[in-house]
């Protein structure tokens, strides 16, 4: 009676314990757009900085490529070597940014198909010398389209070449970092650089945990979160710096395959409008749902800074011109 009575107890308690835990086990895919940065590459002396990162953290990784890129300067037998070296990586998972990274609400239909068959081709063949396959396509700016019809052509388009529409859950806007940390390497005041760069990872963590809550708040449990960064400088000196941090915050790092098994992304796209958001959002049906939520977003105020600063580069552009 007593040993049935004890089973019954941790029964109970392990029913109140799981959805607690449940919660604290968060899983999270990086997945890092615009491979390779080749203006990167040639100014750093033919040297990359991320891959070495990379090779050290021991995660893995998805990277989608914009097969343009190997053609962005006059290095391009230097620029394919480095996307060999990416793709040959153990832990990198191969996907597709288009070739020349255009906006699709910003053109038609057939120029968009266009840039996506100029390159991928190209990216095939490379990633079929190491035996990976290239399944996953992320549409640059997450730009599906500027209405439902665009959208629904173009995922018919994706779908019909037996691509996954990669989805994405985490973004802090590092390419805007980026263009301020660079500002500032440029300008040779390490201190400031360093100071953005703490912010990149100090808004990155807040928005992790702000979409966690959401995720729990909207299905009631952890869910399988993935991360959209950039091949840049910033992340090239600090993306470990936020793995780490994400580490002493009990995240374990999967890759894309395994994120995707979540159920959630088996939910229906219903953002019809341009330019990309998470799929928290683009899975919900009410725009003024959506509205409320981003509102309670991590403030920001960097954005000021960005356009204040590409306001003075713009100044200056014209003045030397």
């Amino acid at each position: 009676m007593r040993k049935h009575t004890n089973l019954l107890l941790t029964l109970f308690l392990l029913a109140l314990l799981l959805p607690i835990l449940s919660y604290g086990q968060t899983k999270v895919a990086i997945t890092i757009d615009d491979v390779p940065n080749t203006i990167k590459y040639q100014n750093d002396n033919y040297k990359p900085f991320l891959l070495p990162k990379l090779d050290s953290l021991n995660i893995p990784v998805t990277i989608f490529v914009t097969v343009g890129l190997l053609y962005k300067n006059d290095s391009t037998e230097k620029n394919i070597e480095l996307l060999n070296n990416w793709i040959k990586r153990n832990y990198t998972t191969i996907g597709y940014h288009t070739h020349s990274h255009s906006k699709y609400s910003a053109i038609s239909i057939d120029s968009f198909k266009r840039d996506v068959e100029k390159g991928e081709l190209i990216l095939k063949k490379l990633a079929n010398s190491y035996s990976k396959p290239v399944n996953y396509f992320r549409f640059p700016y997450n730009d599906l389209g500027k209405d439902s019809t665009q959208h629904v052509e173009i995922v018919k388009y994706i779908l019909s070449k037996n691509y996954v529409i990669a989805p994405f859950t985490v973004e802090s806007e590092d390419w805007m970092f980026n263009y301020i940390y660079e500002y500032y390497l440029n300008k040779k005041d390490s201190i400031k650089a360093k100071e953005i760069a703490k912010d990149y990872i100090f808004k990155t963590l807040e928005y992790f945990e702000f979409f966690d809550s959401l995720a729990i708040k909207l299905y009631g449990k952890s869910i399988n979160q993935i991360y959209l960064c950039h091949d840049n400088s910033i992340n090239a000196d600090y993306l470990p710096v936020l793995v780490h941090e994400l580490k002493k915050k009990k995240y374990t790092f999967i890759s894309f395959d395994e994120a995707l098994q979540d159920n959630i992304y088996n939910q229906e796209d219903k953002y019809y409008k341009k330019c990309g958001i998470s799929w928290l959002y683009r899975w919900m049906t009410d725009q003024k749902e959506i509205n409320a939520y981003t509102k309670q977003e991590p403030n920001d105020d960097t954005y000021k800074l960005y356009e204040q600063l590409v306001k003075e580069q713009n100044k200056q552009i014209n003045i030397n011109k």
